[in-house]
């Protein structure tokens, strides 16, 4: 689904962003687990299948996919996002004559981020964002029975039992919208934030990480201690190092000095 395509939620503990194709290698690494794949009712797939699925994914109107960060490692400017990747959450618009009925599926992948309140806030944000942005009315949730940490969960989230199938070994959990929970949902979530996912926005400055490390401000790229920024096309590290501007290249210190395409070297 491409409506989350430049989206980034921030909450307390996670950020969510749109899952891409450099998501897809750690991605394939999780889905080697035999107990993920468990957990998940899915099946292995090559790496080339799961970049294929990646694509379908993004263009298909019934599923929105968000990957799970750990917000803690995503603020250290020198992390890539692949390097922060906790797991996934999607939303699947299962009744076609219903799209106000959204299946709702959440994998911390990482053993060492569960029971550490991640799953209850990713939820607790797809849910807000499924209601705001896709008009979600009623969610389901579908957990094999095998898997009781996840069904108490949702149960705790005001989730009631629909159905069980034996055959399946899964229960059917489900929630109504209403007005009193999207007042709960919005006291629960205040924390969280929604703006533009760096892919499109490090010209834009949507991207703002905490600590003076990293700012991204109308099309300027600023890291704080003076050492490097870009504004307006212009490229500046600090302590006058080295200066960018146009066509013009300059280093100061009287080491190289490169203007209107003429090189010169300073005594």
């Amino acid at each position: 689904m491409r409506i989350n395509e430049n989206t980034l939620l921030e909450g307390e503990k996670v950020v969510l962003v749109p899952y891409n194709a450099d998501h897809v290698p750690r991605y394939h690494e999780w889905m080697k687990s035999a107990e993920l794949q468990k957990l998940t009712a899915s099946e292995p797939l090559t790496l080339e299948q799961e970049y294929d699925m990646q694509r379908d994914w993004r263009e298909d109107d019934d599923k929105l996919t968000f990957i799970i960060l750990d917000k803690q490692r995503w603020a250290e400017p020198t992390l890539q996002e692949e390097q922060c990747m906790v797991g996934d959450v999607n939303i699947f618009l299962t009744d076609p004559a219903d799209p106000s009925l959204a299946e709702l599926e959440v994998m911390i992948a990482e053993p060492s981020y569960r029971g550490q309140g991640l799953g209850k806030e990713v939820t607790l944000m797809m849910m807000r964002y499924g209601i705001t942005r896709l008009g979600i009315q009623k969610f389901e949730a579908k957990i094999g029975l095998d898997n009781p940490v996840s069904i108490a969960m949702f149960k705790k989230l005001h989730f009631h039992e629909l159905s069980k199938c034996r055959v399946f070994k899964e229960v059917t959990l489900g929630l109504t919208v209403d007005e009193a929970l999207k007042a709960t949902l919005h006291h629960d979530t205040l924390y969280m934030k929604e703006r533009q996912h760096r892919e499109s926005c490090c010209s834009a400055g949507q991207h703002m990480t905490a600590g003076g490390q990293h700012m991204t401000a109308g099309g300027q790229h600023m890291t704080a201690g003076g050492q490097h920024m870009t504004a307006g096309g212009q490229h500046m590290t600090a302590g006058a190092q080295h200066m960018t501007t146009g066509a013009q290249h300059m280093t100061t210190g009287g080491q190289h000095m490169t203007t209107g395409g003429q090189h010169m070297n300073s005594p």
